[in-house]
């Protein structure tokens, strides 16, 4: 089975896909709980704006092909913290487990005042912990961090 860091890394390749495709430089993956990788999906920015997160996505896809049950037993995968609105949806379609790549924090730092990434001061630790189920979270992973700052550099 791979390890978080693995799983990580597709992210960062999904985060450059998107990137080349014209949309935001994110990627998420959902891991079954045999270590499967279930879904994919880049950031689709070019086509739903602020809404077309990759994290909101994988989750929205999640919610339809898969029940809660099963669902609690699976890990959300993303190359930088959700925002609220992703933490968000993870946590209405039931995902039992997110790990991230980089903080929102430092990602604040990289895309400053840009008006297509207006980001929120607002962990998706706070956002779970307000919640009624627990949602694990791993992250961030300093060692990662180089590769996923290179795919926004020059972006913002």
């Amino acid at each position: 089975m791979q390890h978080d860091a693995d799983y990580l890394k597709i992210t960062i390749d999904l985060a450059n896909e998107s990137r080349a495709r014209g949309n935001h430089p994110f990627g998420a993956l959902l891991v079954g709980p045999d270590g499967d990788v279930l879904l994919t999906s880049g950031n689709t920015y070019a086509a739903d704006r602020g809404v077309g997160h990759a994290e909101a996505n994988v989750a929205r896809a999640a919610s339809r092909k898969y029940e809660p049950e099963f669902l609690e037993r699976c890990v959300l995968y993303t190359s930088v913290e959700p925002c609220c609105m992703c933490a968000g949806a993870a946590y209405w379609a039931g995902i039992g487990a997110l790990v991230y790549g980089l903080t929102e924090k430092r990602l604040a730092v990289l895309t400053g005042d840009n008006p297509e990434n207006l980001t929120l001061d607002l962990s998706c630790h706070q956002v779970f912990a307000a919640g009624r189920r627990h949602v694990d979270v791993r992250g961030p992973f300093p060692d990662l961090e180089e590769q996923i700052v290179a795919s926004h550099k020059d972006f913002w």
